[in-house]
């Protein structure tokens, strides 16, 4: 179960949504990060038929107006990818500060990983 405030009542029509790195930490300041985020946006086109109708990405967070068969399956799916990658994309450039705070910011109830990329909903 996710820890949203929010509920999806029409899954499949358009939504606005905010994605935003925990505790608001400079991510996508580099090309290698935001082509992460884009290439999964792009597969998710295919495969979850998501559709993007408009999108900016920030230093540290992402709107996105889109739909998606079940967007709130597709936007799981698009964070525990984007997360995967761009934390090992990290620990491969040895991105230490940034790792130390997404460790130290962590919530206490993500027992499976020893970082946290994405801010979970209010």
């Amino acid at each position: 179960m996710g820890r949203s405030r929010y509920k999806i009542y029409e899954p499949s029509h358009p939504h606005f949504i905010t994605c935003t790195i925990l505790h608001w930490i400079p991510i996508f300041t580099r090309t290698e990060t935001t082509a992460i985020l884009i290439d999964s946006l792009k597969y998710l086109q295919k495969s979850d038929n998501l559709k993007i109708f408009a999108y900016v990405i920030l230093e540290n967070h992402l709107h996105l107006v889109a739909s998606s068969d079940d967007i709130g399956m597709s936007m799981r799916k698009f964070k525990s990818f984007t997360a995967k990658k761009i934390l090992h994309l990290l620990q491969e450039n040895n991105a230490s500060t940034i790792l130390e705070q997404l460790a130290f910011y962590k919530k206490a109830h993500k027992t499976q990983s020893h970082f946290q990329l994405w801010q979970e909903s209010i």
